[in-house]
């Protein structure tokens, strides 16, 4: 499991006062960035080997603010080139968001997925979503 805090900006919230649903993506992806290094440690986009093929995020209750939010983010399912990370977003001990996002590992000279190596795999698996 990784864990990110994000300070809320003035700018994340919307006319109603809490913060707006376009933000949790932004924030999800960020937070993403340590299962990003263990397929590409540079982080570069010269070799960049990972593809977004779906997000979905669920929202759970209102967030707002001035008040610190928490990103855990785990992995899910694994397949032979694919795989999903969980994320949830915590505030003041609610959850707020939950999101599910499928990468694959991916070649973009041939345009096509290649299979997760069995030591990216492996580090994967230690990093599972805990319910």
């Amino acid at each position: 499991m990784f864990y990110y805090e994000v300070e809320p900006r003035f700018s994340d919230t919307d006319a109603l006062g809490h913060i707006n649903n376009t933000v949790y993506p932004v924030w999800f992806e960020q937070a993403r960035t340590p299962v990003f290094r263990i397929f590409h440690p540079s982080l570069t986009p010269a070799g960049w080997p990972l593809i977004l093929a779906r997000m979905e995020i669920d929202l759970k209750a209102q967030c707002y603010w001035a008040t610190p939010v928490e990103i855990r983010s785990g992995i899910g399912k694994v397949g032979n080139s694919s795989f999903e990370v969980v994320q949830e977003a915590w505030q003041n001990g609610a959850l707020v968001a939950r999101g599910v996002t499928v990468l694959i590992h991916f070649d973009y000279e041939t345009q096509k997925s290649v299979a997760v190596p069995d030591e990216i795999r492996s580090q994967l698996a230690g990093h599972l979503f805990e319910e």
